[in-house]
């Protein structure tokens, strides 16, 4: 029963990722979001399937799970979510060249913080983890009282209820282990996968509030517009 509902929330991650990554290419253009949500449903599908065959740390598949947990912890999550929500909230537009440097910055952080992996626990990157954790959730604040003042209260409560989740799971990913927990730590896996799956839900419907804001005050053109602005 334990290992199913795992299973199902490594789902529930991959299904949120793959199909409102989608949507937020296809229906708003924005590539930082849409492609760092199908980063994190790669991720997702690669974890199951390395579950599936055993979770053997020696397997190629550990290797890759390691980089996209470092690449979405250190940038995607973090830089990526910001520079992707500030669309809604600041009007920001990034170039193309800021939205591949941000990629490649998550990249190379990824690769670097190969070399930090294993069992025991490396007190500076754990904590780097936490800090830019924290830089984030201050800002996803800020964007939930945005939801706030445009009277999406649902939106608003359950978008700081899922961030206040996920920096729970980031702080206790290193520095806390549950315990009874078993040597794969299943238990913590089910709730951390839940919780992302959820927040990239929420995330995507509480910017899709905000756009309609926007669009309904003349802040911003339809998503229906925007495509004949690029057409």
């Amino acid at each position: 029963m334990k290992e199913l509902v795992f299973m199902l929330a490594d789902l529930w991650m991959i299904f949120a990722g793959f199909f409102y990554g989608w949507k937020f290419i296809r229906r708003y253009n924005n590539y930082l979001l849409g492609l760092e949500w199908m980063i994190v449903a790669t991720s997702g599908s690669n974890f199951l399937v390395w579950s599936l065959l055993g979770g053997d740390p020696g397997s190629f598949l550990f290797d890759i799970a390691y980089f996209f947990d470092a690449f979405s912890r250190s940038v995607g999550i973090t830089l990526i979510l910001v520079m992707g929500l500030m669309h809604v909230t600041h009007r920001y537009k990034p170039t193309l060249a800021a939205d591949i440097g941000a990629f490649a910055l998550a990249i190379a952080a990824g690769l670097y913080l190969q070399q930090f992996r294993g069992h025991e626990l490396h007190v500076g990157p754990a904590t780097f983890y936490v800090i830019v954790n924290a830089l984030t959730t201050l800002f996803l604040a800020y964007f939930a009282r945005r939801l706030w003042k445009i009277r999406a209260k649902g939106l608003a409560i359950g978008a700081a209820l899922a961030t206040a989740a996920g920096t729970a799971i980031a702080v206790t990913y290193d520095f806390f282990p549950i315990s009874g927990d078993d040597e794969y730590r299943t238990i913590f896996y089910t709730l951390a996968l839940a919780t992302w799956g959820t927040q990239l839900f929420v995330y995507f419907m509480s910017y899709r509030a905000l756009h309609n804001h926007n669009v309904a005050t003349g802040a911003e053109p339809s998503s229906n517009e925007q495509s004949v602005a690029r057409a």
